[in-house]
């Protein structure tokens, strides 16, 4: 167990932004997330971007996920300017996955670029439904079960899209997971935000369970699971890290569902927990349930640092360097 105290940081706040300070209280827990808080090895931006992009603009005949569409879809990483898609990959940061597949795939539906062989025939109150969901995902909405859509419609975007999210995964490991991963196996250190191994073994010794959660599908021989492993963490009852939570190939589990099952079942009170985090959803989530949230936002993040300051974060840090962050949290 440990005490959390940042009052200190009042008077010197080094490279740390106080955006709400949350004082001092008890923390036996961390809930970390993974991509851009600790991990470097996924470059998900591009990848993200143009699987949407390619969505949305026409890419969902029934053999959109085909082998030679995976390889073109590979070459083509990061040399188009794909301004809407990219710009909602980043502003979507936390969101699950299927989430943002749904988006591409909405977008076409809005596009009028849905294949003529789906059968959707949707009235002007279909689009507009369709429409506003799409506003509502900006704002980093993911449940719409309050809106009424037609059979065809719904059954379409959850055939397309576990569909579209294993394309992206695909695409992604051809592009950059699988190459920097096996970087990380020979040099972990060159894959972690600085400060990261040693920030997370401090709050270890301090008593404090650390847990990885992702909007990535976990399973033990590949993905996120090699990635963790790959950067040095040890997963496991007693190890630094005490599991890896996931979400699902085929159902939307937005992140913050994810952090409260966690927090349900292992018995933990959300007062007590620190939640770390570079996406909107882990942020938010965490505000919301009363935990401290320390925002890891690169300098240069001038939107991200923006929407967290509004979702009330308690810090923004550039990385786990700071020898500040190792007094914020000491063993009690």
């Amino acid at each position: 167990m440990a005490i959390y105290d940042d009052t200190f940081l009042a008077d010197d706040p080094g490279g740390i932004e106080l955006v709400n300070p949350a004082g001092r209280r008890r923390i036996t827990h961390a809930v970390h997330d993974i991509d851009g808080t600790h991990s470097l090895i996924r470059d998900w931006p591009p990848v993200m971007a143009l699987s949407i992009h390619w969505a949305m603009t026409g890419g969902l005949d029934e053999d959109f996920d085909s082998e030679d569409n995976l390889k073109a879809l590979i070459d083509r990483v990061g040399k188009e300017e794909l301004e809407e898609a990219y710009r909602f990959s980043i502003t979507s940061a936390g969101l699950s996955a299927i989430t943002q597949m749904e988006y591409g795939i909405r977008r076409a539906v809005e596009l009028g670029n849905i294949p003529a062989g789906a059968g959707l025939e949707l009235s002007q109150e279909d689009l507009r439904n369709n429409a506003a969901i799409i506003r509502r995902m900006w704002e980093g909405e993911e449940r719409f079960d309050d809106v009424a859509e037609p059979q065809a419609l719904t059954a379409f975007i959850n055939e397309r899209t576990p569909r579209l999210f294993r394309l992206y995964e695909a695409v992604l490991n051809g592009a950059c997971r699988d190459r920097n991963t096996a970087a990380a196996w020979k040099s972990p250190e060159d894959w972690r935000v600085p400060g990261s191994m040693e920030f997370m073994a401090h709050l270890h010794d301090c008593g404090v369970e650390n847990f990885f959660v992702t909007g990535a599908v976990v399973y033990e021989d590949g993905g996120m699971y090699e990635e963790v492993k790959a950067l040095g963490f040890e997963i496991g009852p007693g190890k630094m890290v005490v599991s890896l939570e996931g979400s699902s190939w085929d159902t939307k589990l937005p992140k913050g569902e994810v952090m409260e099952r966690l927090f349900s079942t292992r018995g933990i009170d959300p007062a007590c927990a620190v939640v770390l985090g570079d996406g909107r959803t882990e942020i938010k989530a965490g505000v919301e349930m009363g935990c401290v949230t320390v925002s890891r936002l690169d300098r240069d993040a001038g939107v991200q640092r923006q929407l967290h300051r509004g979702f009330g974060t308690n810090l923004v840090v550039e990385d786990f360097s700071d020898p500040r962050l190792w007094r914020l949290i000491e063993k009690e």
